[in-house]
């Protein structure tokens, strides 16, 4: 069990950063077959390894983690395009949104860690744009990502058991 445990935390964490790889998908194949596991446990394992993740995502947004150079941008012109301009101006008006009204970023990024709607990767970077505290991110992250998880580890058994009464 503790191996596929660790295999879930690290499909999960994988995810978190390449978010290509489904862990929705993952659950489920894994409760469908290994159903001695414990929907807890896999969604505890879930929850850390999405949440550790998605870190490296808020603190390079916060400006607390500096990225590699090959993930710099090089500069093509020394003038900015009209349009790159234009979402700059955008994206500073929502830093400024959230930092002066700091408890929709925690309300946004609390629906969205249950939901998924908005997306709880544009939720984690815009966390750490608005500059939210590490321990209100991990908190708000662990408890949505568990709930989330859990209730979907534990759906087909409670699918199989009202199927079969």
């Amino acid at each position: 069990m503790l191996g596929w445990l660790g295999l879930t935390f690290g499909v999960a964490f994988g995810s978190a950063i390449i978010p290509l790889i489904s862990i929705e998908v993952f659950v489920i194949g894994l409760v469908t077959q290994q159903p001695h596991i414990s929907w807890w446990w896999i969604g505890l394992a879930v929850a850390v390894g999405q949440v550790l993740g998605k870190m490296f995502y808020f603190l390079a947004a916060r400006g607390s983690l500096r990225l590699p150079a090959f993930m710099h941008r090089k500069p093509k012109e020394k003038r900015p395009s009209p349009r790159r301009e234009k979402w700059k101006a955008r994206l500073d008006s929502i830093r400024d949104r959230c930092h002066r009204h700091p408890h929709w970023m925690f309300g946004t990024h609390a629906v969205s860690s249950v939901v998924g709607l908005p997306p709880f990767m544009f939720t984690t970077v815009l966390a750490g744009l608005a500059g939210m505290s590490s321990w209100l991110f991990i908190t708000t992250g662990m408890v949505g990502r568990f709930a989330r998880f859990s209730v979907l580890a534990a759906s087909p058994g409670l699918m199989a058991g009202w199927l079969l009464h």
